[in-house]
C-alpha cells in the first residue's frame, strides 16, 4: 500500500445530503450538525461479493466548525454488522458526543465510513475474498472528504478509532498507513485470537460445518439460508478477511474444519498472523516512534477484548512508545462514546475522567 500520500484517481462525491440539527432541537447542543456524503469506491467497483460501491459517509461537525477552518479528523471504524448508517440512525448521541468533547478537549470532525460486506464485517481489510476496504478508507475517502471540505492536515490531526472490529481495522491501518494517521484510539479491539476468537469457534457448530457445505453457503443469498446457517455469518465473514483462498479464487477462503470436522492449524495460523498482538510482538516497526495509540477494554468484557488491549500495551510500553490503555467498568459496547471522549483527551494531552 502506498503510504507516502493519496491515491485519489476515480473517486468521486456523488451526493451530499445535510441534515441539521441545531438549536431548534433541545436535546442535542446547538449548530451540531451532522453531513450524509455518498461516495462511489471505485476500488469497490466488481467486488467479490457484488456488494454496493456506493457507500454513505457520516459526517458530524461541532458547532465551532466554520467552513475551510482546519480542526482535526477522527475516522470512525464501527463494530462488526455496523457502519455509518448506525451512526445516521442514532444521530443525536453522536452529535452529543462530538460536541461535548469538542468543547472538553478540541474541536474535530468524527468521520464514520461503511465497510460492510455481505457477511456483516470486511474487517477493514484488503482481501480477494470479499474486496479492497481498507483501500476505499485510505485512498478513496480520505482524500475526497479532506480536499472537498479544504482540509490540509498533517498527520498528527488525522486519527483513525474503532470499536471492537473497527478497533481491530483502527489498529491495522494504523498500522499499514504510519504517516497519514499519528494515532489510534481502539476501544476493546479484536486482538489476541486464542483469547477473543478461539473459544466461540470451539464452541459453536462451526466444525461441523464442512468446507463443502460453505462453498454452499456462498453461492446461496442470505436471503435464502436455512437457520442453521445463521449463527455462522461471523466466522465466514472473518474467515473472509483473514484467510483468502487468493486472487485466482475471488471470494472464496479456507474454513478452519476440514470435511472431517478436523481443526485446521495452517488455517488458523493465517488468522494469528492479522492478529493485532502478534504483528506488535513480531515486528517493533508495527508502529512509528511519533504514533501515539490508546487502547481500551471493558472490565466485564464478553469477549476478553481488555486482555489483548492489554498485552499490546504491555509490549509497546516496553519499547516505550507513547501508548496508553485504560480498563473502564461495563461490558464490551457499553459506554462507547465516553470511552471516545477518553482518548481524545488523552491524545491531545488534555485532563481525562473516569468513566462510571
Amino acid at each position: 500500500m502506498n503510504t507516502s500520500g493519496f491515491n485519489i484517481k476515480g473517486a468521486a462525491i456523488l451526493a451530499s445530503a445535510i441534515f441539521a440539527v441545531t438549536g431548534h432541537c433541545t436535546d442535542v447542543p446547538p449548530s451540531a450538525r451532522l453531513e450524509v456524503i455518498e461516495i462511489s469506491g471505485t476500488c469497490l467497483q466488481d467486488n467479490p461479493l457484488q456488494d454496493p460501491m456506493k457507500r454513505r459517509l457520516a459526517a458530524f461537525f461541532p458547532a465551532q466548525y466554520e467552513s475551510g477552518q482546519e480542526i482535526p479528523v477522527v475516522y470512525y471504524l464501527n463494530g462488526y454488522g455496523c457502519s455509518s448508517e448506525n451512526l445516521i440512525r442514532s444521530s443525536k448521541v453522536w452529535l452529543d458526543l462530538v460536541q461535548r468533547a469538542s468543547d472538553a478537549v478540541t474541536p474535530f470532525i468524527l468521520v464514520a465510513v461503511d465497510a460492510r460486506t455481505r457477511w456483516g464485517c470486511s474487517q477493514y481489510l484488503d482481501s480477494p475474498a470479499q474486496g479492497n476496504y481498507a483501500t476505499y478508507i485510505c485512498d478513496e475517502i480520505l482524500p475526497e472528504f479532506e480536499q472537498s471540505h479544504h482540509l490540509n492536515l498533517k498527520a498528527s490531526e488525522r486519527l483513525i478509532a474503532g470499536h471492537s472490529s473497527g478497533g481491530f481495522g483502527a489498529l491495522r491501518i494504523a498500522m499499514m498507513r504510519k504517516s497519514v494517521f499519528g494515532a489510534v484510539i481502539a476501544l476493546s479491539p479484536d486482538s489476541d485470537f486464542p483469547t477473543t476468537h478461539l473459544p466461540p469457534i470451539q464452541a459453536s457448530r462451526m466444525k461441523d460445518t464442512t468446507p463443502a457445505e460453505v462453498d454452499q453457503m456462498i453461492a446461496t443469498p442470505i436471503s435464502s439460508w436455512p437457520e442453521k446457517w445463521a449463527s455462522e455469518m461471523m466466522f465466514v465473514g472473518l474467515s473472509a478477511a483473514y484467510a483468502p483462498a487468493g486472487p485466482e479464487h475471488p471470494g472464496k477462503f479456507e474454513w478452519l474444519y476440514d470435511s472431517k470436522g478436523k481443526f485446521q492449524p495452517n488455517v488458523w495460523q493465517r488468522w494469528l498472523e492479522n492478529d493485532p498482538l502478534t504483528i506488535v510482538r513480531e515486528h517493533e516497526d508495527a508502529f512509528a516512534p511519533e504514533q501515539r495509540i490508546y487502547l481500551d477494554g471493558a472490565a466485564l468484557d464478553e469477549w476478553g477484548a481488555n486482555i489483548g488491549a492489554h498485552k499490546i500495551y504491555d509490549v509497546l510500553s516496553a519499547r516505550h512508545a507513547q501508548c496508553a490503555f485504560y480498563e473502564p467498568p461495563g461490558h464490551h459496547g457499553e459506554h462507547q462514546q465516553d470511552r471516545l471522549q477518553r482518548g481524545l483527551a488523552w491524545v491531545f494531552n488534555k485532563p481525562m475522567v473516569d468513566i462510571k
